[in-house]
């Protein structure tokens, strides 16, 4: 494991796995960051499915998992995430708003994703992962290219600008088609709101179930210009 002392040191470092490891498979690029970071990297995952978690566990038996719990979620999210803290080897660590709902609307006022979306997830999304994050060097998502335009260009590994981190996305070359098959071949828990017309999972008042022909996560913030929620 190298010694990480510097910002610029992180950034070096996730500049050359972004050349280096393009092509590589999602363990040896998640394998290279448990080298390069040893236990100093996590996963955040929307529990849509455990592939991820899945492959981390592989590589890091332990490895901690970020579930942003933002008191919006469907209940089959929450059973996802407690069925894979049940049945893999890793560490669920479940984040939370500064505020509660409760509180949010008291400060905000009532539906307040309905009035600035934006400001929504930054409160009960960005700004609690930003602060987990700060124990990490490195965190890794389950980001795809073929999931939507704003995503065509991901990298595999990448310098996070905004948390000054190295950012690790080691399905984004894979297609659905990958995905149905990883899951298949290896016993995989999937939310089952993916077999109920939902093409991507977010908070229940911003994620609808996808009409024919449209892309996975249009049901996301449908009837707005707001197409991420600023983790990413």
């Amino acid at each position: 494991m190298v010694a990480l002392s510097t910002r610029e040191e992180l950034k070096t470092i996730a500049e050359r796995g972004g050349r280096e490891l393009e092509g590589a498979s999602a363990l040896e690029i998640l394998s290279w960051a448990d080298e390069q970071f040893g236990p100093s990297w996590a996963v955040a995952s929307s529990m849509a499915d455990a592939v991820v978690p899945s492959l981390a566990a592989k590589v890091r038996p332990g490895v901690d998992i970020l579930f942003l719990d933002t008191g919006y979620h469907f209940a089959e999210t929450i059973g996802t995430r407690d069925a894979v803290a049940a049945t893999l080897p890793v560490n669920i660590r479940t984040l939370t708003a500064k505020q509660s709902v409760e509180e949010q609307d008291a400060s905000f006022g009532a539906r307040l994703y309905e009035r600035n979306p934006d400001q929504c997830c930054a409160l009960r999304k960005v700004m609690p992962l930003r602060k987990a994050l700060k124990d990490y060097s490195a965190w890794a998502s389950g980001l795809r290219r073929d999931e939507a335009p704003t995503r065509k260009d991901v990298r595999v590994v990448e310098w996070d600008e905004q948390r000054s981190m190295v950012k690790l996305n080691p399905i984004a070359a894979w297609n659905q088609d990958d995905v149905d098959r990883y899951i298949a071949e290896n016993g995989i828990l999937v939310n089952p709101l993916l077999s109920d017309g939902y093409g991507s999972i977010g908070c229940w008042p911003c994620t609808r179930r996808l009409k024919p022909g449209e892309d996975a996560r249009a049901g996301r913030w449908s009837g707005t210009n707001k197409v991420e929620c600023g983790l990413h």
